[in-house]
């Protein structure tokens, strides 16, 4: 599971996943808190900060809209107490252009999970809202309050046929060309 800081701050969705064995990758605050190995709370942007600087892989997140994904990884190890082959751990991204945009997840999943596989769940979610911007431009839900379910329905309906028809002229043009 991956979720924006929004949910992934909501530590008690966190708990409800690990009791069902559902492994997740949200963001979160950068002032969030999380009990390290050493059972000490810990903001999650001061454990980054402390780790070493041979922590930090330059790897891919994937294609994006304006082309590779290429971030600063680490992950810290956290939660002394777990269960067996599970592990929980602090990732982080950093920009390679600003080292000091930072952004941070809280993930939880079996012991030997490698970062490249941690960093592909939290690159999943852009492609979702990416999706979700293209929607909100495209069918003009960025143009429309909610205030009833049949008014919403009649909206998406409508701004989805006309997508549809605008889409289908292009594919027409594009095969007479």
């Amino acid at each position: 599971m991956t979720a924006d800081e929004a949910y992934g701050q909501v530590k008690h969705l966190r708990v409800w996943l690990e009791q069902r064995g559902v492994g997740y990758v949200p963001a979160t605050r950068v002032n969030d808190t999380v009990i390290t190995t050493g059972w000490r709370e810990v903001r999650v942007d001061e454990l980054v900060a402390a780790s070493p600087r041979q922590a930090w892989k330059r790897l891919s997140g994937g294609r994006g809209s304006h082309g590779e994904r290429v971030y600063d990884w680490a992950r810290v190890t956290i939660h002394p107490v777990g269960e067996d082959g599970v592990g929980h751990w602090v990732l982080a991204h950093r920009s390679v252009k600003d080292p000091t945009d930072i952004a941070h997840y809280v993930c939880y999943s079996p012991v030997g999970t490698r970062l490249k596989d941690l960093l592909k769940v939290a690159a999943a979610r852009w492609a979702v809202e990416e999706s979700f911007q293209v929607a909100k431009n495209e069918c003009g839900l960025d143009h429309y309050q909610v205030r009833r379910y049949d008014a919403w329905y009649r909206h998406i309906a409508l701004a989805m046929a006309a997508l549809t028809a605008i889409r289908s002229r292009e594919l027409e043009k594009g095969a007479a060309d």
